[in-house]
């Protein structure tokens, strides 16, 4: 085994039949320190288990990596072993790794799937000490292919992989960004320096815009802030023969929530920062969509506003008309999510969009249904919704659609005006309902919600996940947008 990418560490990746033979990894001493880690059951060769085996001068590598593989060889436990990898090498301080791709899974696949933990792996949050001290770093993977004629499908698989961690990754940096370091203002620059460096379309509305044009819902929830309200938009045309197919994306940018007048409790009000998610996992996917080039007509809306509680505020109690000319009664300004979304959608809709995905951090209650696992979905076309599903489960994030009936659009009637934006309980069907009032601008326009509210942020890693903002969605959103060159 030579070592001519000069790397500190080798991966293996083992399925639990492959640990059980004999000689896998191809050194007697190593092969026989592995067994007697699997004999005493500290090896086994399921998903997520990986030991970092020094070689003592027996390889032309410091260390080799196993990583288990479980039952068979996937995308995503080659991406878990990827990205458990990398945490390991962070650790070592390593900076070089060599992988060898696995059997029981074409080169391609592997290749999408490492490439894509590996840079997942590296990443860490930002932080903003007088001194910090340098951190190592990741600095270079090599993929070991067996043939020739795999380096073509490995190269190029490498280069959709990329697109799709950076992505993701820069979606993390715009949600962890602290709530001082992001309003709806930089918010908007943010999405015009994208724009600009990929060639978008970009316009940004600020709050007399955003007033003139009679988005009241906007106004209102931003009109407690000192940093005004945006309204951005960014439209992409991959596919300008078919220019009357628009898919619209609308994302939550709340930059920060205090809840306004129904104001939050304080403990973990920190978390606030990310109920922008929902606008980062759009700009994460654009920053895919820039460089992989799908064939896609998109317009990109990002409603952005602060929440706050002031003598401007809006209040529970109050009647806003929003862009659509329909009236809301306000229950709770904490339910603000949903309101400024509903303006997106209808601009969506101005726009020439004729299907919606809408993705937000809508919701706590989507966290009694799923906790931080899974992100709630809700549709009124069930055939719109089924590729999402299917990207989804390609980009090993999971989705679970909730129901859709008249009993809880229902829920939403209000007394005195066309929609109240809560129910007496958000406790009881929280998350549907919130959905549903989306749901409710789209009209007949196929529409999908997306409510990430339990699935943006952790408060600690989890699985292949990090500590805080997940990027999460982005990979999906990558997945339905690009099509065969992510599969």
């Amino acid at each position: 085994m030579d070592n001519r990418s000069g790397a500190d560490a080798i991966l293996v990746c083992l399925t639990e039949d492959e640990l059980r033979q004999d000689g896998v990894l191809g050194q007697a001493q190593l092969d026989q320190a592995l067994a007697r880690m699997r004999d005493k059951g500290l090896f086994t060769g399921a998903s997520g288990e990986l030991e970092a085996l020094p070689t003592h001068g027996l390889l032309p590598y410091a260390y080799m990596l196993v990583a288990g593989l479980g039952p068979a060889a996937s995308r995503d436990t080659l991406r878990a072993a990827a990205v458990f990898a990398a945490r390991q090498m962070l650790a070592l301080q390593f900076e070089r790794l060599a992988v060898k791709l696995p059997s029981g899974i074409d080169s391609r696949s592997a290749a999408l799937a490492l490439t894509e933990g590996l840079l997942l792996g590296t990443y860490r949050i930002a932080a903003y000490r007088k001194n910090d001290p340098a951190r190592a770093e990741l600095r270079q993977a090599v993929l070991l292919a067996e043939a020739a004629a795999d380096a073509a499908l490995v190269a190029s698989a490498i280069a959709a992989a990329e697109a799709v961690a950076e992505g993701t990754n820069y979606a993390r940096d715009l949600t962890n960004l602290p709530g001082n370091k992001l309003v709806p203002a930089s918010l908007a620059e943010e999405a015009v320096r994208l724009a600009q460096h990929y060639g978008f379309a970009c316009e940004v509305l600020d709050e007399h815009e955003i007033a003139a044009r009679g988005m009241g819902g906007l106004t209102a929830v931003g009109g407690g802030s000192v940093h005004p309200p945006r309204m951005i938009t960014l439209r992409y045309t991959g596919d300008p023969d078919n220019a009357a197919d628009v898919l619209g994306l609308v994302g939550k940018g709340v930059t920060f929530d205090t809840g306004g007048i129904s104001m939050k409790k304080p403990d973990g009000m920190e978390e606030m920062i990310s109920d922008m998610g929902g606008a980062a996992t759009l700009l994460g996917a654009l920053h895919v969509v820039g460089q992989l080039k799908p064939k896609v007509n998109l317009v990109v809306v990002i409603p952005a506003a602060e929440n706050m509680t002031s003598g401007t505020a809006y209040r529970p109690g109050d009647i806003v008309t929003m862009l659509s000319g329909h009236s809301v009664e306000v229950l709770n300004t904490d339910a603000e999510g949903r309101i400024i979304l509903a303006e997106g959608i209808t601009y969506a809709k101005s726009l020439g969009a004729n299907r919606l995905i809408d993705v937000a951090t809508l919701t706590g209650a989507i966290l009694i249904s799923f906790a931080d696992i899974a992100t709630g979905a809700v549709t009124n076309e069930d055939a719109f919704l089924q590729p999402l599903l299917g990207a989804a489960g390609l980009a090993g994030e999971k989705v679970w659609q909730l129901p859709n009936y008249p009993e809880y659009r229902a829920m939403l009637k209000s007394d005195v005006a066309d929609i109240k934006n809560a129910t007496s309980s958000d406790r009881w069907a929280g998350a549907i309902t919130a959905g549903l009032f989306i749901g409710y601008f789209a009209e007949k326009t196929p529409w999908i919600h997306l409510d990430t509210g339990g699935t943006a942020w952790l408060w600690s890693a989890k699985g292949i996940e990090p500590k805080g903002a997940t990027g999460v969605m982005v990979r999906t959103l990558a997945a339905y947008l690009c099509g065969e060159q992510l599969q």
